[in-house]
């Protein structure tokens, strides 16, 4: 039997999805990095995280355009904006997890209660695909369509009938992760990002 000690706690997701009207990408991480690593209050928060930066490169060719450099921190309320007009929506893959280990990497992550991907998409009607920015959440995404996961880089043809009843056809994007942890230079992560926001019409 566990001691108190060696519980794990269950943390549950601290920030609703971002689901713009007429979005038609949904972009899955697994799981937000502990609070104290945050230098801000939405998705991607730590400052050390490139997933801004790849889409400062893509759109705008200046990997600092969201960066706020001299406050260490992402200038939040442009970066809505702009995923709003290009047609961005935000979730994680776990809604409920438990840490094993003091860091975001996800193998220290157990998932205890995964997105709720049905009513997600049902919200957003005009969604044609959804990106995922590490090897778990692709897996949960496989999961929840009943396909494999694809190769880096390259995307799967999934069907799921969302909450209203309706079957929805999207492709799952399997893209490398904006952890500086995951060993692929800057500039070659934002080339397989724009390749993806490409195909589908973003860009």
């Amino acid at each position: 039997m566990d001691t108190p000690q060696n519980i794990v706690p269950t943390e549950s997701h601290p920030l609703r999805p971002f689901l713009p009207a007429g979005a038609k990408l949904l972009m899955c991480g697994t799981f937000p990095p502990q609070r104290h690593r945050w230098s801000m209050n939405f998705y991607y928060p730590n400052f050390i995280n490139d997933m801004w930066r790849i889409f400062g490169l893509i759109f705008f060719n200046d990997k600092d355009y969201f960066v706020d450099i001299p406050a260490k921190t992402f200038h939040v309320n442009e970066l809505k904006v702009f995923l709003e007009k290009t047609g961005i929506a935000l979730s994680d893959t776990g809604r409920e997890i438990e840490r094993t280990a003091g860091n975001a990497s996800d193998k220290f992550l157990n998932i205890r209660k995964q997105i709720d991907l049905p009513a997600i998409l049902a919200e957003i009607p005009e969604c044609i695909a959804i990106a995922t920015t590490g090897e778990k959440a692709a897996g949960v995404i496989a999961d929840l369509t009943g396909t494999d996961i694809p190769k880096m880089g390259e995307f799967s043809e999934c069907e799921l009938t969302d909450s209203t009843g309706t079957v929805r056809h999207f492709q799952h994007w399997r893209m490398p992760s904006s952890s500086r942890a995951y060993p692929l230079p800057l500039a070659k992560k934002a080339a397989e990002y724009e390749k993806m926001v490409h195909s589908i019409g973003l860009l």
